[in-house]
């Protein structure tokens, strides 16, 4: 478990404060009158992604009278997210089909500029940033840089700043807050602060139960279920350690999912999972250590071939413009096992099939 304090940034040119809840006013004065908002998430945006985006989005609408433009890159893969935006009536549109210029103020959430794992042009300026994943790269030229590692889920940074400002949580945000929060600690499970267990409470009874399970236990495709089967078939266990490739992929959640799932088996500490997704390869890693510190191993592992971030116990990580041939797949596959045995420090012993 993580402590409780908040990591925030030191004041920037923008405001002269460190962003945080306290001062979240500051930034709802500056943002007054600057024109057209745009709202980004990560790719093939998770629930904590898209309730922070809808929440932050209330924010300045309640409190400036300012409507904003939620955008996601990639696709909303995972039947639970999709049921998530459907029932709660979610906003979105594609990042590609929009024109950046005529936003003059743009924000992302629960991931961070230059990450690797959102569509926003490289070259595109940010003004508001609000995260909970570790660091990455310069943040100088962002306004309102709030990235704290400590918090389970970037939902609970909303919540705080809606609680701050004192604006009223409807129903459907109260739902798509909780349940970012409860999918993103495991029900308080897994790298969940003080704050995340706080905001997960008060949540819950103004939350629609009935909206939570048609969420939680959506209809799936046929081919959900292959998906597991080739995860199982194909899986690899070294000792403490399990990797599992699900080759070509037509839904990138199902990497991360996989890799949840296979976590469970007996004995196992640790999971990498990958799979490939139109030209990029996708890996997500799995620990059941606390100490893991999951996000530095993983751009260890990855290091020079692609992008990486997460967390502690979770990590996820891609490699663009790869060719999805046989030869290839198996090579990348054994290079990133030897990569993982080495930044866990680690013998890699004699691999066994899961089933």
């Amino acid at each position: 478990m993580h402590s409780d304090s908040a990591v925030v940034s030191p004041p920037t040119n923008c405001l002269g404060v460190s962003p945080g809840t306290e001062t979240i006013g500051e930034l709802i004065e500056w943002l007054r009158g600057r024109g057209k908002i745009l709202i980004v998430g990560h790719d093939n945006p998770d629930p904590d992604s898209l309730a922070a985006a809808v929440a932050l989005r209330h924010l300045f609408l309640m409190k400036t009278g300012q409507d904003a433009v939620l955008a996601y890159g990639g696709v909303i893969g995972r039947s639970e997210n999709r049921e998530m935006v459907e029932s709660l009536e979610i906003p979105l549109v594609p990042l590609s089909g929009l024109d950046l210029s005529q936003f003059a103020v743009t924000c992302l959430v629960d991931t961070q500029p230059r990450a690797g794992n959102n569509s926003l042009p490289d070259d595109h300026p940010v003004q508001i940033v609000i995260d909970h994943h570790l660091q990455k790269n310069d943040h100088s030229d962002v306004c309102w840089f709030d990235v704290r590692e400590e918090y389970g889920a970037s939902a609970t940074i909303l919540y705080e700043y809606l609680n701050k400002q004192e604006v009223s949580i409807n129903t459907r945000l109260a739902t798509g807050l909780f349940y970012a929060i409860k999918s993103e600690t495991q029900d308080l499970g897994r790298e969940w602060s003080k704050a995340d267990r706080e905001a997960y409470l008060k949540l819950l009874p103004l939350s629609n139960n009935r909206i939570l399970f048609d969420i939680i236990h959506p209809p799936v495709p046929r081919d959900y279920f292959s998906a597991f089967r080739t995860a199982i078939d194909n899986a690899t266990v070294y000792g403490e350690v399990l990797v599992f490739n699900l080759h070509k992929i037509s839904n990138p959640d199902l990497v991360a999912e996989l890799a949840d799932f296979l976590l469970r088996q007996n004995g196992v500490d640790y999971v990498l999972g990958m799979g490939w997704y139109q030209g990029t390869q996708l890996l997500s890693m799995r620990s059941l250590n606390p100490d893991a510190s999951l996000g530095a191993i993983i751009q260890e592992v990855i290091a020079g071939l692609g992008t990486a971030g997460g967390h502690g116990m979770i990590a996820g990580g891609q490699i663009r413009d790869m060719s999805d041939d046989v030869q290839s797949q198996q090579e990348l596959e054994q290079l990133l096992i030897e990569r993982m045995f080495q930044a866990l420090g680690l013998e890699q012993p004699a691999g066994e099939p899961l089933v």
